[in-house]
């Protein structure tokens, strides 16, 4: 029974277990310093602001990028069209003010149907023709006597989007009266020949060109509804192929009706810019459904309640939008895995952190629960003691993400948010649950004395399956199968460097016992103890994991980067053929070739023709290249493309067929059999001598290269003359003068010869100007640059953890007279092995991981656009980059033996400071 006194003495035990026990939760216990809670809570902080940043920075690229494939296209393809059938010959139904209501009401279902935004201030109303009317006028141009065509507009809102230059916009014809008024552009005057005043009869109508209209945005939406209304075009069509005139002329809105007296069956039509300037990528499914709708479905059917029952709605938005879907569908999978590996690393990290923390309270919770308190009050305690921290760190990381990281989600941030919060809010409590489990006596569990539990194996064969799994599904779908983001596919990586995690601390003891027994037999302390104190370690399970996770996604990442910058510069060499490419529509002057190897920089000027020749099997055009063997030899090594011994072509003599180069096309097709060609300069009979899947000269398509010496012997009159001179000029050179080469252009070339310099440079950004791609390029950055922080962080925490008993151990040796090179020595060997175990390890696991899921990984959405010109036909496969491998493991191993040599200083300046200090008390 307990006394009265035992109950009121300030010393006794029940009083002594209720300081140990205080009553009201607070986020800094005795056994915690300010700077452990801070550090926690800022890790937290951080942790929670990547978080949450993630899916609104993915949010971000996407919008751009969606915006972008939007925006960069013709006006035309940005515009919903609704037209009423040309079956309809009510004359009322085509007056003006008819289309005006039926406007007002089409307007209102388009902007109902949310987020399709509409831009009003360009659409455009009318009638026009949908069979162009010729016109037999003697004054008209024929340039092969074909009578010109003309399309007739009735169109709203004319007077705002066009200039009077010279006349007067089109008047309304009076009741009765079969002569109407029409106004042309300008330009479409010039080449037509007509003038204010002149006179049309087409179609059974006399049309009066009142005026002469200049576009205000020729470029701009309301000129985009036929390419004849700003310019009169030469078209050429028919059997035999003829030329002729194609034109528009513009009549007044209320003419609309006088066009059902011609045989151009006309139609009724309102065409509506879409605003895109605020769509963001997750509005991109809604949109398509709204297009689709007005397309076939119950929008269409709302649409000919207005117009009739013969309107239909048209819009290019359906297929841009698709584009951008398959292009995003494409990106996602690659930047799903840097997140899984960045995700995995943070959340070990923070894990760490809670380990960390329980280690440093170990005595403090082993004494509660030894004076009685219960498990679930002991957990519940540290819960609101971690959550005082975690939680309003999440909350301070999740804000702050919403803030500086434009997005349009916010559930998605602060799900992420919130399970930082709750990881970092059970970390410490699960695992003094699980250290504190029973009250029993502290047995040392390290490395080398540690036997595997039978539940440690079912685990890691569990988790070896999932590993072989997920890598089996990647290599059989890849990354690019067109299904999305597969989440075992996105988590192969981690799950490979879990598995090597788990191997390496099996026999990591291994090693560290054989090297334990010559140690021990050898002279000095510092590599026994240091082995011996490696062995007794605690098991480095999460330390390990999360480097070896840290290293592949660092790797993995890393080697996507360059795989990326080694396509596009593929790509844009591939593209040009050089470092320059100078190509014009005639020959090129002599005076010209001669100064482009004088050009600074320039180290090889290579002049070429190249033709197109037709193919006897009706197949495709055969591209002729006639070059010097002897440099354009030299040029192909340089580049890469199609490398090749220049005496392979050498001239045979006499009438022997020319020895080629040839693409693998063109031997399937024509096998080695000698060939016929008709070149401008005569016949040439070659055969194929030498195949390669690529030249410099022709990007694509199947080439035939022949040596210029052997076409000049055959013929020379047609060769020497200048009317068939090259027309196309290679330049290499890795310092290439831009400035001065174009300065040689300008001096050298005549105004009337046009040009186009292409440099390889400038092809290489613009394959790299998708802002879909850039954005997911520089979030995988990010997300590289993230995992090698918390990669160190792990590396710090793991240190920190066994920092207080290195300390007292080397402040004690140090007692007993051991000096301090000794002393760094010893901390150094100490974190040698676990050092090297980790950069080994996450090097080997980095290749293994490429290795195995290289092959699976499709990197050309990432790196090219899907829509280049210059992408490659092969897809562009994940490769080991050796950089990527072994700077992130060399890094780590160099910042562990630092960090080691910091300790020792450390410590020596502690001693130090406390020897003073007793002999200043002595």
């Amino acid at each position: 029974m307990t006394t009265p006194k035992e109950r009121t003495t300030p010393g006794g035990p029940p009083a002594r277990l209720r300081a140990a026990l205080p009553s009201a939760p607070r986020p800094l216990r005795a056994g915690e310093s300010p700077t452990a809670v801070l550090a926690l809570g800022a890790l937290i902080l951080v942790t929670a602001f990547l978080a949450a940043a993630f899916p609104r920075g993915v949010d971000a690229y996407e919008t751009r990028g969606v915006r972008a494939a939007l925006g960069d296209v013709r006006p035309d393809q940005r515009m919903v069209e609704v037209t009423a059938s040309r079956h309809d010959t009510a004359p009322a139904h085509y007056a003006p003010d008819t289309l005006t209501h039926q406007d007002a009401a089409i307007r209102g279902q388009l902007t109902a149907a949310a987020p399709l935004r509409l831009s009003p201030a360009d659409a455009v109303r009318g009638v026009r023709t949908t069979t162009p009317l010729t016109s037999a006028d003697p004054g008209l141009p024929r340039p092969d006597g074909v009578d010109p065509a003309f399309s007739l507009y009735a169109v709203a809102d004319l007077a705002r989007h066009a200039t009077v230059t010279q006349g007067r916009l089109p008047r309304p014809a009076p009741v009765g009266s079969s002569a109407r008024e029409a106004a042309v552009t300008v330009a479409t005057a010039r080449a037509l020949h007509l003038h204010p005043g002149g006179r049309l009869r087409l179609g059974g109508l006399t049309l009066r060109i009142s005026g002469l209209l200049a576009p205000r945005a020729p470029e701009g939406p309301y000129w985009a509804l036929d390419p004849l209304l700003a310019n009169a075009a030469l078209s050429t069509g028919g059997t035999p192929p003829t030329k002729r005139w194609r034109a528009a002329l513009l009549l007044a809105p209320e003419d609309g009706p006088a066009l059902l007296s011609t045989a151009g069956e006309p139609e009724r039509f309102w065409r509506y810019p879409v605003d895109t300037s605020t769509l963001t990528a997750g509005q991109v499914p809604l949109l398509q459904d709204r297009v689709r709708s007005l397309q076939h479905g119950p929008g269409l059917v709302r649409l000919r309640a207005v117009v009739g029952s013969g309107g239909l709605a048209d819009s290019a938005l359906d297929g841009l939008l698709d584009g951008f879907g398959r292009s995003r569908d494409a990106v996602a999978p690659v930047v799903a895995v840097a997140a899984c590996g960045i995700g995995t690393v943070a959340g070990v990290v923070v894990l760490m952190a809670g380990a960390l923390a329980a280690a440093r309270r170990h005595r403090e919770l082993a004494l509660l629960r030894a004076r009685g308190a219960s498990l679930p009050g002991l957990v519940g305690r540290l819960t609101a003691e971690t959550a005082a921290v975690a939680l309003p760190g999440a909350a301070v990381g999740c804000a702050l993400a919403v803030l500086l990281v434009p997005g349009e989600r916010l559930l998605p941030s602060l799900l992420a948010a919130a399970g930082v919060g709750l990881l970092g809010t059970l970390a410490l409590p699960l695992r003094a649950a699980a250290a504190h489990r029973t009250t029993r006596p502290a047995v040392r569990v390290d490395l080398v004395g540690g036997r595997p539990s039978r539940r440690r194996t079912i685990a890691e064969l569990t988790v070896l399956a999932l590993s072989v799994a997920a890598v089996l599904a990647l290599r059989r779908r890849g990354t690019g199968s067109g299904g999305g983001v597969d989440a075992l596919v996105s988590a192969a990586p981690v799950l490979v460097a879990v598995i090597a995690a788990l191997l390496l601390m099996r026999l990591y003891p291994l090693p560290l016992r054989l090297a334990a027994r010559p140690a021990a037999r050898a002279r000095g302390l510092s590599g026994f103890l240091a082995l011996a104190r490696a062995g007794r370690a605690p098991a480095a399970g999460l330390p390990l994991l999360a480097l070896l996770v840290a290293l592949t996604t660092a790797s993995f990442g890393g080697s996507v980067l360059a795989g990326v910058a080694d396509a596009r510069d593929r790509a844009a060499l591939t593209a040009v053929g050089a470092d320059a490419r100078l190509t014009a529509a005639a020959p090129l002057p002599a005076r010209l070739l001669s100064s482009l190897a004088t050009v600074p920089g320039v180290r090889d000027a290579v002049p070429l023709r190249l033709s197109t020749q037709p193919a006897d099997d009706n197949g495709p055009p055969l591209y002729l290249v006639i070059a010097d063997a002897d440099a354009y030899a030299r040029l192909a090594r340089a580049t890469g493309l199609g490398a090749f011994d220049a005496t392979a072509l050498a001239d045979p003599g006499g009438d022997e067929p020319l020895p080629a180069l040839v693409s693998p096309g063109v031997r399937t097709r024509f096998g080695n059999a000698p060939m016929v060609l008709q070149p401008e300069f005569g016949q040439l009979v070659v055969r194929p001598a030498v195949v390669r899947r690529d030249t410099p000269a022709q990007p694509g398509g199947d080439f035939v290269v022949v040596d210029a010496r052997s076409v000049a012997r055959l013929h020379p009159d047609t060769y020497a003359d200048p009317a068939t001179a090259p027309s196309l000029v290679l330049l290499a050179g890795p310092s290439l003068d831009v400035t001065a080469l174009r300065a040689t252009l300008r001096t050298h070339t005549p105004a009337s010869l046009p040009t186009r310099l292409t440099l390889r440079t400038t092809t290489r950004a613009l394959l790299a100007d998708s802002p879909l791609q850039q954005g997911a390029e520089r979030l995988y950055t990010a997300t590289v640059a993230a995992g090698a922080g918390f990669a160190l962080l792990a590396l710090f925490l793991s240190l920190l953890q066994t920092a207080p008993e290195r300390a007292r151990l080397l402040t004690g040796l140090r007692a007993l007279g051991l000096p301090p090179s000794q002393g760094r020595r010893l901390l150094v060997l100490e974190a040698l092995p676990q050092a090297l175990l980790a950069a080994l390890g996450g090097t080997l696991t980095g290749a293994a991981t490429l290795r195995l899921l290289g092959p699976g990984t499709d990197l050309t959405p990432l790196a090219l656009p899907l829509a280049s010109g210059p992408t490659p036909t092969a897809p562009v496969h994940l490769r080991p980059d050796p950089a990527s491998l072994l700077l992130p493991s060399a890094a780590l191993l160099v910042l562990a033996l630092a960090t080691s040599l910091l300790q020792a200083h450390a410590g020596r300046l502690r001693t130090t400071t406390a020897e003073s200090r007793t002999g200043e008390a002595g």
